[in-house]
């Protein structure tokens, strides 16, 4: 009987020493609404496996993704856009793409919806900044011969939050419009022009929500979040593109704006994919990106970090298909990840 007792003592402090091993490293991911679909299907395909660690994710705009891996209160910053030079200056973080993404121009024009529209940057520069105000108004009109605009007021909707889908956004309006560049200009918050009719709405399922509850309405809403703009019933633009043409956005025009610039990549992967050259580019897309601190609190955190995000843009890792096909993103192409790792390894 003792030696029983002595056996199940011994089995209880093994499961105890187990139970301490799970879950050991605590990682915490914010910020990108538009990564954030994606996040939560590796996450749980990952931990699967990766009993160890714990990863909780959350949807929080790319703004406070930035900030809180700055402060050190999030060991992921989740972010449709790269820090400035500025930002780098004061204080110098790892800007590491994950993947590669998409924005689609949305509208609820009611009868119009199944039309995909066509839209220029100088028009949308035009509709965001209070200099055109109504569908049917000229600008929009010769881009749309034989579509029966409504004369109703636009409601463009913007981000109320610090946003990555702004950042890339009001990129496009820079490249392609040079007033806008010299006012506004770009970034994940900006003082957003005065117009009467303009909304503010928070992350991508907010944008969602309000573009579908506001008749006539224009939003910007990441790829990620195709099906519920699709069960919305909202309609999407084909936008002018820096060779002049007008294109969707789909795989083919996706993958050929980031097979433009793939090879500008600089070492530290911050760079622009918006507005690219060639014909079939289409002019919105992004490398979504993790911001990191390169020295982690202690060596546990650093090496989990490492193993988590080097399995995130690994081809038999969160690179399948399966993973990004369920969010419309395309894998980062094979010189992008060898310059990602080379930053994965210098988190320590």
């Amino acid at each position: 009987m003792k030696k029983l007792s002595a056996l199940t003592f011994a089995c209880a402090i093994a499961l105890a020493s187990a139970g301490t091993a799970l879950a050991s490293v605590r990682l915490l991911e914010t910020g990108s609404t538009l990564l954030y679909p994606l996040m939560n299907l590796w996450v749980v395909a990952y931990q699967r496996d990766h009993h160890d660690v714990q990863i909780t994710t959350q949807g929080t705009g790319s703004g406070t993704g930035i900030s809180q891996a700055i402060a050190g209160v999030a060991q992921i910053g989740a972010s449709d856009a790269y820090m400035s030079d500025g930002q780098m200056r004061v204080t110098p973080m790892l800007n590491i793409p994950l993947a590669i993404s998409a924005q689609q121009i949305n509208y609820n024009l009611p009868g119009l919806n199944g039309v995909h529209l066509r839209l220029s940057g100088p028009v949308l520069a035009g509709i965001y900044g209070g200099r055109i105000g109504y569908w049917d108004d000229p600008h929009i009109k010769a881009m749309n011969h034989g579509v029966r605009l409504p004369h109703q007021p636009i409601v463009p909707i913007h981000r109320a939050d610090g946003s990555g889908d702004t950042f890339i956004f009001t990129q496009y309006l820079s490249k392609s419009t040079p007033w806008w560049n010299h006012g506004p200009a770009y970034g994940t918050t900006i003082s957003w022009p005065n117009v009467s009719t303009a909304v503010g709405a928070m992350g991508n399922p907010g944008m969602v929500q309000t573009c579908k509850a506001t008749p006539y309405s224009l939003a910007y809403i990441g790829v990620s979040f195709l099906t519920q703009t699709n069960e919305a019933h909202l309609g999407y633009a084909a936008l002018q593109n820096s060779a002049g043409q007008f294109v969707l956005p789909t795989t083919t025009t996706i993958g050929a704006d980031a097979r433009a610039l793939e090879n500008r990549t600089p070492g530290d992967e911050r760079l622009s994919l918006i507005f690219a050259p060639g014909k079939e580019s289409y002019p919105i897309i992004n490398y979504e990106y993790a911001i990191i601190k390169p020295h982690q609190p202690d060596a546990a955190t650093a090496k989990a970090l490492r193993a988590f995000l080097n399995w995130a843009i690994d081809a038999r890792g969160g690179q399948q298909m399966r993973f990004l096909d369920a969010v419309h993103f395309l894998p980062l192409p094979a010189n992008v990840v060898r310059l990602s790792r080379q930053q994965i390894n210098k988190v320590h």
